[in-house]
């Protein structure tokens, strides 16, 4: 059973009984979505930021540090990106993980390789991938969203944007991990506590309007729209499908379906998977979040480099799959 099954009860029961809105209706869909998404990524947010927390009380930064930066400059691309595909997180979710590389010291370029890969790369979504379209796609699929995950973050290293990170994210680094050893449980609890409560203060509301958004567009744009406007044979369609991805949100399992009903209705394999690496790996929700960690600038930068490499993937799968 689904681990959220309980919140999606209480988002029908608040949609359908409590607002008494008609089921099956563009209102009802958005309502539901948006009700839904909030809890979940909330939920989602404040236990991993406590586990990471929590786990970060043990670790001083400067083994965090070693384990991903290593004598070779990209290896520590390459691994944080391999770390990101077996990590089973959606874009809100692995943020905290992204925060927590940053503070410990890790070069900013490595911690977008995680950031990257974490949400686009998915075991689930391969397996799931591997049963509909066959093991070339899936392998397609892992290949090219590590290489888009690696290269971004090299990218973004390389370009030295440090100083688009907000101060309290760096101010939070010079202290991070203090003293680690000899804190008690009971310290480690209200360190990891505090901190959760912190990040949550500080993120709620940019959660609520990406959320929002998203909700709207859910409701309201047709599954059909994709298939319509971007079908085979459009020299546009991949640019368009990442495009309207981006103000989606879910993860990379829960766009499977979606994927293979565009592919039935014509729509070309990578264009397809265009849109489910945008809505899983850019998705306006994280964007939000992300906000309240670091400029628009930095947003803008991390958000063309990685469209255009999912873009480019999509190009090459209708390219190579006929």
């Amino acid at each position: 059973m689904d681990i959220f099954y309980p919140v999606k009860l209480f988002a029908d029961w608040l949609t359908y009984r409590f607002f008494d809105i008609i089921p099956d209706t563009m209102l009802a869909s958005a309502v539901n979505f948006f009700i839904y998404d909030t809890i979940k990524i909330i939920i989602l947010l404040a236990v991993i930021i406590y586990a990471v927390s929590l786990i970060r009380s043990f670790l001083p930064p400067e083994k965090v540090r070693a384990l991903l930066v290593r004598k070779n400059k990209y290896a520590g691309n390459v691994l944080a990106s391999m770390l990101g595909i077996i990590t089973p997180f959606c874009t809100c979710s692995a943020i905290p993980l992204f925060l927590g590389f940053v503070q410990a010291g890790v070069p900013l370029g490595v911690t977008f390789s995680f950031l990257v890969a974490s949400p686009m790369i998915n075991e689930v979504a391969l397996v799931m991938l591997w049963g509909m379209f066959g093991p070339k796609i899936a392998l397609i699929y892992i290949f090219s969203g590590l290489i888009i995950a690696i290269i971004s973050g090299i990218i973004i290293g390389k370009l030295k944007v440090e100083k688009l990170l907000e101060p309290f994210v760096l101010e939070t680094k010079l202290n991070a991990g203090a003293n680690a050893a000899a804190m008690s449980w009971r310290d480690r609890n209200i360190y990891a506590k505090d901190y959760t409560l912190d990040i949550i203060k500080k993120v709620w509301p940019y959660v609520v309007i990406g959320i929002s958004i998203g909700a709207w567009i859910h409701g309201y744009i047709p599954a059909d729209f994709l298939a319509q406007y971007a079908g085979s044979g459009k020299w546009y369609a991949v640019p368009l499908a990442t495009l309207l991805g981006i103000p989606l949100y879910s993860n990379a399992a829960g766009i499977i379906p979606l994927v293979s009903a565009l592919t039935e209705k014509g729509v070309a394999i990578g264009t397809t998977l265009a849109f489910m690496m945008a809505v899983t790996g850019l998705s306006l929700p994280e964007f939000m979040i992300l906000r309240r960690v670091m400029k628009t600038k930095l947003i803008l930068i991390f958000a063309s480099i990685v469209g255009l490499g999912i873009m480019f993937t999509g190009c090459l799968f209708n390219l190579i799959i006929k």
